[in-house]
């Protein structure tokens, strides 16, 4: 899935699946006013991802970092969160550095199979079993977000936990199609296993973006 785009790609462009402003749906920050910035191209290719659309960065178009701060600083909520796709394939330093030097906060949703690039003040890491990620960006990870589709799920999810710091937060999110099957099983888990909490896609019950 990687393309040309992401390998020969300019930091001063991006290609932008979608931006909008709108509530952190899922994770510790759950119900926060934010700026999402959907940047296209993956390598992860995960079979339950809910925006396949964003893994081919060749078909969003290319578009200045410039640009895309001016929208961002237009919104009232000084939070800008940066996801994919798997974002990480871009060097993001250009976009943080711009961002941070107008106040804004950052946070990336990553799946932490790629090196890290960018200043962030939290980086939330959700791991993927056919691309896992590297020991030294988990040990970087605010909060560990672990998607839960089946049993075996739980496993992967205690071998993650080992890995990140003392201070990371761990949270079990219900994979939304299984959720009606998997719900109480994560809530029986995490009544047993206290140091995780839920997460759950807020956004999708709400019927918003």
């Amino acid at each position: 899935m990687l393309t040309t785009s992401i390998k020969n790609h300019s930091p001063y462009l991006l290609p932008i699946m979608e931006e909008f402003y709108s509530l952190q749906g899922e994770g510790v920050h759950t119900g926060k006013p934010a700026y999402f910035l959907r940047i296209g191209g993956c390598e992860v290719g995960c079979c339950f991802c809910d925006v396949k659309e964003s893994w081919n960065a060749d078909k969003h178009k290319l578009t200045p970092v410039d640009e895309i701060v001016q929208r961002i600083l237009k919104n009232p909520a000084k939070a800008v969160v940066v996801t994919g796709g798997e974002p990480m394939l871009y060097s993001l330093d250009f976009l943080c550095k711009t961002l941070k030097n107008n106040n804004i906060k950052l946070f990336l949703e990553t799946s932490g199979s790629e090196n890290i690039s960018g200043e962030w003040d939290w980086i939330c890491v959700s791991p993927k079993r056919n691309h896992p990620p590297q020991l030294k960006v988990l040990q970087q990870a605010s909060e560990l977000k672990v998607v839960i589709c089946n049993e075996f799920d739980f496993v992967w999810a205690e071998e993650n936990a080992k890995l990140v710091s003392s201070n990371c937060h761990l949270l079990l999110q219900p994979e939304w199609s299984s959720s009606e099957i998997m719900m109480q099983k994560i809530v029986d888990y995490i009544l047993k296993n206290p140091k995780w909490r839920i997460s759950l896609q807020s956004h999708k019950y709400m019927g918003i973006e």
